[in-house]
């Protein structure tokens, strides 16, 4: 399992969720990225999925 990280802001910058969770891989990481920002109605909010390593798994302005 990897590391990554799900980060979603509001439009002044602030972090509306700041979270690590574990993953098999960079797809099944933007899957669970994805449903978490759909369980707090997140969807249109900026975000991102980051790995550990530092790599861009997902992104939305």
């Amino acid at each position: 399992m990897k590391k990554y990280f799900l980060t979603a802001y509001d439009k002044s910058g602030k972090h509306l969720i700041n979270e690590a969770f574990d993953a098999a891989d960079d797809t099944k990481a933007k899957e669970q990225g994805l449903r978490r920002l759909e369980e707090e109605n997140l969807t249109e909010n900026p975000s991102r999925v980051v790995r550990s390593s530092g790599g861009l798994v997902h992104f939305h302005q």
